[in-house]
C-alpha cells in the first residue's frame, strides 16, 4: 500500500481541485486528465460538445497499444462530472483524509475510479499487445450526456470496459434503465365558491395519481426479474405543482413520473400505462384533458454473469456480480460493442452529499485490481 498510496492520493486531490459541478465545463480537468496520459505514449482525442445551456463540455479518448485504429481491447471509463455542493462544505475542493477516508466532492463519484485508472495505465508493468482506451466521459449526471455524445459518432468503441462507479469494489452486471415523463391535467378555473363553475386539475391528477398507484402496485408487479431487489419495475411521482391560490379553482397540474424499468422490459411498457388512463380518465369523465410528454429515457443493462470482463473482475475482487437500480454509463459502452461491467471504490451511499469520501484501502486495492485487468486484456 505504501507503494502506490502517495501518487494515488496526489491524483486524486489534483482531480479534487478542479470544480466539475455538471453547470460548470470540465475541460480543466480533461486537460490535465490528456497532460498525464499523452506523457505516458497515449493518443488523445477530445469530442467537444455544448450543453443546453451553452457551456462547452469535453469527451476524452486516450489510446495506447495495438495497431493504429484497432477497437481497444479494454476501455476504463470514468465520467468527470460531479453533483453540486453545500457552500457550507468549505473543503469540498480541498482533499482531507481521515480515519482512512478522502474526503471531497468527486472523491468517490467517480475521481476516485479516475485517479486509479490514471495511475494504473501510467506503471504498466508490460508493453501492450492490444489497444487500451482511458475513456473519460461529460455530464454524466444529468443524464450521459456526454457518453450519448460518443454513441452518436460511433466513438469510443472497446471490446470490454470497467465502467467506474462507487461500487465497493463489487462488480456490477446489470442494472434498471431510468425514465421520466411529464403529465399535464387540465381543468377550468373558477371562484372556490363555486366549484361546480369550474373543474378542479388538482382533484383530476389526484384520480389520474390514483390509478397509476394502483398500477404500479399490481400490474407493474406482475413482471419480475428475481437478480434484481426490488425485482420488478419501480415507479415513483417525486414532483407535482399546480394551481394559483387557495381561492381558485386549479386550471392546471403537473406532475413528474419516473420509471425504473428491467432490462428485458420495454422502456415504453410505463409510458403506455399512462396513455391508458388517459384514455380510461377521458372516456368517464367528459371534459378530462391531460397531456402526456417523454422527458428523458436511460437503457437498461444486462451484461451476462459469465462475460469474461465480469468474471475477471469477481476474481480480482472476491466479490460476485449483483445488480443494481442506479443507471451508468454502461448501456451507451454496450451500444458502442462492449461487454460492460461497472466497478469502482467507494460507496454509491455516501456520494451525492456533503462529506462525500473513499476509503484508502478501496483506492489502493482498485488501482490493484485495473493493472490487472490490463495485463489481463492488453498485455
Amino acid at each position: 500500500m505504501s507503494d502506490t498510496l502517495p501518487e494515488l492520493r496526489a491524483l486524486l486531490s489534483e482531480l479534487v481541485a478542479v470544480d466539475t459541478t455538471s453547470t460548470r465545463t470540465n475541460a480543466p480537468l480533461v486537460a490535465l486528465a490528456r497532460g498525464k496520459l499523452e506523457a505516458v505514449g497515449f493518443q488523445t482525442e477530445e469530442v467537444r460538445y455544448r450543453d443546453q445551456s451553452g457551456v462547452e463540455k469535453v469527451n476524452l479518448i486516450a489510446v495506447k497499444g495495438g495497431e493504429p485504429g484497432a477497437q481497444a481491447a479494454l476501455a476504463l471509463v470514468g465520467h468527470t462530472d460531479c453533483v453540486p455542493y453545500d457552500a457550507a462544505w468549505t473543503d469540498a475542493l480541498r482533499l482531507t483524509e481521515r480515519d482512512g477516508r478522502l474526503y471531497g466532492r468527486g472523491a468517490c463519484d467517480t475521481k476516485g475510479f479516475i485517479a486509479c485508472a490514471l495511475h494504473a495505465v501510467a506503471h504498466l508493468s508490460r508493453p501492450l499487445r492490444a489497444p487500451l482506451m482511458v475513456l473519460l466521459t461529460a455530464d454524466e449526471e444529468v443524464g450521459c450526456e456526454g457518453a450519448k455524445q460518443l454513441v452518436s459518432l460511433g466513438k469510443g468503441r472497446a471490446r470490454h470496459a470497467i465502467v467506474g462507479e462507487p461500487t465497493r469494489l463489487v462488480p456490477v452486471r446489470a442494472h434498471k434503465g431510468y425514465c421520466l415523463a411529464e403529465v399535464e391535467v387540465l381543468g377550468r378555473e373558477g371562484h372556490s365558491a363555486y366549484p361546480d363553475e369550474g373543474a378542479s386539475a388538482i382533484f383530476r391528477a389526484g384520480r389520474f395519481l390514483q390509478r397509476l398507484e394502483t398500477l404500479a402496485r399490481t400490474t407493474l408487479r406482475e413482471d419480475r426479474d428475481e437478480d434484481f431487489e426490488p425485482p420488478f419495475t419501480t415507479v415513483n411521482v417525486g414532483r407535482i405543482g399546480g394551481g394559483k391560490a387557495a381561492n381558485v379553482i386549479s386550471g392546471a397540474c403537473q406532475f413528474i413520473v419516473e420509471w425504473r424499468p428491467l432490462p428485458h422490459q420495454p422502456q415504453e411498457r410505463v409510458l403506455e400505462l399512462l396513455e391508458s388512463i388517459r384514455r380510461e380518465l377521458v372516456r368517464d369523465e367528459p371534459g378530462y384533458e391531460a397531456h402526456i410528454r417523454l422527458l428523458r429515457t436511460e437503457s437498461a443493462v444486462d451484461t451476462r454473469a459469465d462475460a469474461e470482463v465480469v468474471r475477471m473482475m469477481a476474481e480480482l475482487s472476491g466479490n460476485a456480480p449483483i445488480t443494481v437500480s442506479f443507471g451508468t454509463e454502461a448501456p451507451q459502452l454496450t451500444e458502442l460493442g462492449a461487454q460492460a461491467v461497472v466497478f469502482g471504490p467507494g460507496d454509491i451511499r455516501v456520494a451525492h452529499q456533503t462529506g462525500e469520501y473513499v476509503p484508502v484501502e478501496d483506492l489502493v486495492r482498485c488501482e490493484a485490481y485495473l493493472s490487472r485487468a490490463i495485463a489481463h486484456f492488453c498485455g
